[in-house]
């Protein structure tokens, strides 16, 4: 068996404990009456609408305009990568043809408490047009929800428009370490950036205002000519801000203005007071577990339960957001059985692995033999269970999912719990490889070389057998 240092166990043990903890209850602090989350963790899990209960609204385009069905479906779907691209998975979104009418639900934000249904469907029906515009007159003022003014509806020269945001590669939210200020990237096409090189040539030392829809975001003064096909949209913007403005641009602006014709409350099926005596009776369910480990397989029972709460820690996580590069998922009770069902997977691993070293104790097999001899004959099983429900859960995500790759095969198909509960069995499985096959035998052969420890009765042996 391949040494493993014996330090080794207590710093990944203690590195799975702190992530464990750290996934699950989050890390965050007050500034004044301001909560500041620095990690994500369940509080900030987006509930799906069968938990949290939702919006319903009803669409239609604004004035007179006959929409095509065309139109329909290129409104639905920038309305559909607007919610994925806010983390919004648990959604059911569908086109009417004969009425001319796009129905969706979706649910609540996670720190949503207006209960606000117009203010929530704002954002995903909002025109979302950007434009580039010579000078910066307006008609009219307002305020904001923060008593920021806001300047609205160009006039006169500030009428015309330079380019769109149709010539637009990406738009992503950065931190500009110089202002100290969150700002909007921007990086155009082959032929938008011959087009922005054109403007700024034209406008070098005039203004050009930036514009969505018809509200002025930023007025800069261009300085120099860009030709890197680059540019960036400066404001008073929270990180929040900056995303969805940043969402919102790369979604692309919907093929006319959507006026919404209904719109309510959905109530929960579950409700969070249920959620919360499920919460509960997984505590207790993961530490019934815990024992039953460590009274039937001893340390590696406790090993193995390590890295249990190690695999709940990263299912979490990704659902979260923890990982900035991860967006947060809206979590269902589709979505919670898919974590319970990784679960018992890890669990199951965990026991054909401590099988395994046992029947090696019986063939008279060492100490070091049995764990070596025992950790690889137990792999193959555990890859081959694992891989057919890895393929189950592709289908259900490829079917389900946004993409939808597999909806010739299958008969169209609307993103929703289902699409949960393959997401959280896949991230489950992944974290159960991660965790329950890989660090908790390094774990396992780090203990073993612990001189207080090395006695075949407490990896499982029959007292007989030392």
């Amino acid at each position: 068996m391949k040494r493993v240092p014996k330090p080794v166990f207590f710093i990944v043990a203690l590195l799975i404990l702190a992530f464990a903890s750290t996934a699950i209850f989050g890390v965050s602090y007050y500034n004044g009456d301001n909560k500041v989350t620095v990690i994500k963790g369940v509080n900030d899990i987006r509930w799906g609408i069968d938990i949290r209960g939702g919006v319903e609204a009803t669409f239609k385009p604004a004035g007179d305009i006959d929409a095509t069905e065309t139109d329909l479906d290129s409104a639905k779907t920038i309305i559909e990568t607007r919610m994925v691209s806010q983390g919004i998975t648990d959604y059911e979104l569908y086109a009417d043809y004969g009425t001319d009418r796009i129905i969706v639900r979706f649910p609540w934000k996670e720190d949503e408490t207006s209960y606000d249904p117009k203010e929530a469907i704002d954002e995903i029906s909002a025109t979302a047009q950007l434009t580039f515009r010579p000078g910066n007159s307006y008609e009219s003022v307002d305020l904001d929800g923060e008593g920021d003014i806001v300047y609205k509806t160009p006039t006169g020269d500030t009428e015309e428009i330079l380019m769109d945001g149709s010539m637009i590669e990406t738009a992503v939210p950065n931190f500009d370490t110089s202002t100290n200020k969150y700002v909007v990237s921007l990086e155009f096409t082959s032929d938008g950036a011959a087009k922005f090189e054109e403007i700024t040539t034209e406008y070098n030392g005039k203004v050009v205002s930036i514009w969505m829809d018809d509200i002025m975001l930023s007025a800069p003064t261009v300085q120099n000519v860009i030709s890197d096909g680059k540019a960036v949209i400066t404001g008073d913007f929270t990180a929040e801000e900056a995303t969805s403005l940043a969402n919102k641009i790369q979604a692309g602006a919907l093929p006319f203005q959507l006026e919404t014709a209904s719109y309510g409350s959905v109530s929960p099926t579950l409700g969070l007071n249920s959620l919360n005596a499920m919460a509960y009776a997984g505590v207790i369910a993961i530490i019934i577990i815990g024992l039953f480990m460590i009274i039937m397989y001893r340390i590696p029972g406790f090993v193995a339960f390590i890295a249990l709460l190690g695999q709940v820690g990263l299912s979490i996580a990704v659902i979260s957001g923890y990982f900035t590069v991860f967006n947060s998922f809206t979590m269902t009770l589709p979505g919670i059985a898919g974590i319970i069902l990784s679960i018992g997977m890890g669990v199951d691993a965990n026991i054909i692995t401590a099988e395994r070293i046992k029947d090696e104790f019986r063939s008279g097999k060492s100490l070091e033999l049995a764990i070596d001899r025992g950790t690889k004959n137990s792999l193959s099983a555990i890859i081959d269970g694992n891989m057919t429900v890895v393929i189950v859960s592709l289908i259900l995500l490829f079917v389900f999912g946004p993409t939808q790759i597999l909806s010739g095969i299958f008969g169209p198909s609307t993103t929703g719990t289902v699409y949960a509960f393959g997401y959280t069995l896949l991230t489950g499985v992944i974290a159960n490889f991660i965790m329950g096959v890989g660090l908790s035998r390094l774990m396992l052969k780090s203990i073993a070389r612990l001189k207080f420890l090395r006695k075949k009765t407490f990896f499982g042996g029959a007292k007989n057998e030392e």
